[in-house]
């Protein structure tokens, strides 16, 4: 069992180390002065708008989605992100006393950093057949969680009367939402793209991840870290421990397989996206409270994916 643990330990650091590195990175890089303001601000808007799309489409276009769609698998965890959602937004009030920074503790707490650790995680532990089955899962929560982000954080980042209309061309304008769904046309629609083009794709795409883990470390301030601690330490025992309990339940009352229960668990455990920083940037959020939620989580799910992954397999659930 020890050393099963001590497997599973080695691998989650294997995939999250160097993400966390990154962030640490970015902080060096501030605090001698060799990225400022000017950059992290510019830097942000370009991965929200322009690389960040382009990874989430590239991904569509590069998956198989007519063999390994299930409609009974995105159904149930549809749901089942939507009811953590539900009971994230009520727990709102519980825990934050500010009202502008209720929407990001609740993305915080269930948008999951699905397109890179999550599909990390799959492939490590499933191999290809684990990437397609996690591939078009994600792209449908990735919808989702663009969806119910854009929802909380422009409810609670505004002091104007809910305007269900502006909500629905926000989300159609939302540069996030704009690359899956033109990602999912030229798949299905088998549109041919020429090499230059997929390989500047792939350029861009890649410079997505260290980017925005840089200006997360960058914009990350110990001097505030006390001011948004509980707010924060409560988003992310939410995101490590109680989603991932909620989802992997749900699955395992429908019955699902052991690779698919293992992807769900793994998809619900991943730490917070570090397009969640992104988000609260561009709309003028609390961007530290967003950023100490990131680090700290990622942190954690060394620890909380290592000792689920060790509890599915002990009941042999996966």
């Amino acid at each position: 069992m020890f050393s099963e643990l001590l497997s599973t330990v080695n691998f989650a650091f294997s995939v999250t180390g160097p993400i966390f590195t990154m962030v640490v990175l970015g902080g060096i890089l501030k605090y001698y002065r060799l990225i400022g303001d000017v950059f992290i601000s510019q830097a942000s808007i370009i991965v929200f708008k322009v690389s960040l799309p382009v990874l989430l489409g590239m991904s569509m276009i590069k998956t198989d989605i007519a063999t390994v769609f299930d409609p009974v698998i995105i159904a149930s965890a549809g749901l089942a992100t939507l009811l953590v959602f539900v009971l994230l937004t009520l727990s709102a009030s519980l825990f934050v006393k500010n009202p502008r920074d209720k929407g990001v503790y609740v993305q915080g707490a269930f948008r999951g950093n699905l397109a890179i650790v999550g599909l990390a995680f799959c492939a490590n532990l499933y191999g290809a057949e684990g990437i397609a089955k996690a591939s078009i899962l994600m792209s449908i929560l990735v919808l989702m969680y663009n969806v119910l982000c854009i929802y909380t954080l422009t409810t609670t980042l505004t002091d104007k009367k809910l305007n269900i209309s502006s909500i629905l061309v926000s989300i159609v304008k939302n540069p996030l939402i704009i690359g899956i769904v033109l990602g999912i046309s030229i798949n299905l629609l088998h549109i041919p793209i020429h090499p230059v083009l997929m390989k500047t794709g792939d350029y861009l795409a890649q410079l997505t991840l260290p980017v925005a883990l840089l200006c997360i470390g960058a914009s990350l301030s110990f001097n505030d870290m006390k001011s948004t601690k509980m707010v924060a330490s409560a988003s992310v025992i939410a995101k490590l421990i109680v989603t991932p309990i909620i989802i992997t339940s749900i699955g395992y009352a429908c019955g699902y397989s052991k690779m698919e229960l293992g992807i769900l668990f793994l998809m619900a455990s991943t730490p917070t996206a570090a397009a969640s920083f992104v988000m609260v940037k561009a709309m003028k959020g609390n961007e530290t409270l967003a950023a100490n939620i990131i680090v700290m989580s990622t942190v954690g799910s060394l620890f909380t994916v290592s000792v689920g992954l060790a509890f599915l397999k002990s009941f042999d659930l996966i």
